[in-house]
């Protein structure tokens, strides 16, 4: 009896901590602003998309934990927007589709999934985006967001009404960052260089590399024309990437992927020269190895494989050093795909091996176990899927096996 006792006395508690954060479902935006005036509380919104995977995973994974349940339902009331719309939006969902786009415009919200918290008279003092990992890291971050030194648009407000100290501009520039608003981060972080008599200390570097974005930002012109300086200071052979990108993002990947073509298959062939003769005047120094990289996106994108191959090996070839192991695995993974030439097999199984030197990532170690199994080295691609099995996280670890198992069958691994 008193064994029965006891698990009837726990099942309450472990009935709570299966609950986890709480969501209003049934009120509407002044209802929910009057509940947490009545309460004393601060309400936390969730703003989140249905096709958005990191969203899922909060949901699933973090707010069901007791931990975070306990935090969120003691100190907030909490309320979940759906900022995009679908058929299978119920009545409650659609009664939120006005304030959620006013929340969207009014907060600039760019990325999801994006956390705001209010007051409990509704006025905004904080917000942060992108997933947690874990519990501990979304409690951490909620803490932060209650404590009135660390709170985004207190900051804000401070800096507005005229504290201009260099290391407060510093710390807020972060805070922008971790809210997801870039654009004032940028503005920021534009204004905490404007004071640095010398921008190459290790700190300030560090701070340039981390919030150089766009040609506009005064970090951008430092990383062009002084990066052996920069990288020679913080350890790190990233300046020439951070240019490369922000080259690439600007003035070639617009013209070579416009938005008004939706099908990549029907993409127009670009004016190549006119493209490199553009990037010439005004980046010479980068001009050839971005057109070259271009051209091999652009067709690995288009699924032109004739051009592509040529172009890949081309580009690797000639710039091999600033290929990231990304890149490396993309170009490998799309030659395995597509391609059934032997000779090019070969080249992209060297890329693979390449990427793995950089980074022993598990989906490296699946393509290169992919490649030498379509080359015919049977035994060594068992070896090295099974290695990315190991090494792969759970959610990804079926995918592996069911290669696995395909490799060990003698099936294709490929359409």
């Amino acid at each position: 009896m008193k064994k029965i006792l006891l698990i009837s006395l726990l099942i309450p508690s472990l009935l709570k901590a299966q609950e986890g954060v709480k969501f209003e479902h049934t009120l509407n935006w002044q209802q929910v602003q009057a509940k947490a005036n009545a309460e004393h509380k601060y309400i936390f919104v969730d703003c989140y998309a249905t096709w958005c995977g990191p969203c899922r995973y909060m949901s699933r994974t973090i707010f069901p934990q007791a931990a975070v349940a306990d935090i969120m339902n003691a100190k907030f009331i909490n309320v979940a927007v759906q900022l995009d719309t679908t058929n299978a939006d119920n009545g409650q969902v659609k009664s939120w589709y006005q304030t959620g786009h006013d929340f969207a415009e009014k907060y600039h919200v760019k990325f999801l999934p994006t956390y705001l918290i209010f007051d409990e008279n509704g006025k905004i003092i904080h917000r942060f985006s992108g997933a947690s990992q874990t519990g501990d890291d979304f409690v951490k971050r909620i803490n932060d967001g209650l404590n009135p030194d660390k709170q985004y648009y207190v900051l804000l407000e401070k800096y507005n009404a005229g504290n201009k100290d260099p290391e407060f501009i510093r710390t807020i520039a972060h805070a922008a960052q971790e809210a997801g608003d870039l654009e004032r981060s940028s503005e920021l972080a534009n204004a905490y260089l404007a004071t640095q008599q010398n921008p190459y200390t290790k700190d300030n570097i560090q701070f340039i590399l981390f919030f150089t974005r766009s040609s506009k930002d005064k970090g951008f012109e430092i990383l062009l024309n002084h990066g052996a300086l920069i990288d020679s200071v913080s350890g790190q052979n990233i300046s020439g990437d951070i240019v490369r990108n922000i080259i690439l993002n600007e003035n070639v990947s617009p013209l070579i992927f416009p938005r008004a073509v939706s099908d990549p298959k029907d993409l127009p062939e670009p004016d190549w020269n006119k493209l490199q003769s553009d990037l010439q005047q005004k980046y010479p120094a980068y001009s050839r190895e971005i057109i070259s990289y271009a051209q091999a996106t652009f067709y690995m994108n288009k699924g032109d494989w004739t051009n592509f191959n040529p172009a890949v090996a081309s580009y690797i070839k000639d710039y091999g050093s600033n290929v990231s192991g990304y890149q490396l695995n993309n170009f490998a993974w799309a030659v395995f795909l597509n391609c059934d030439d032997t000779a090019y097999l070969q080249k992209a199984l060297e890329w693979s091996q390449r990427s793995l030197a950089k980074t022993q990532d598990p989906a490296f170690m699946d393509t290169y176990a992919n490649l030498l199994y379509k080359l015919g080295r049977k035994d060594e691609a068992l070896e090295w899927e099974t290695k990315a099995l190991t090494a792969a996280r759970d959610n990804d670890k079926p995918a592996y096996e069911e290669t696995l198992k395909k490799i060990k069958n003698g099936d294709k691994t490929w359409n």
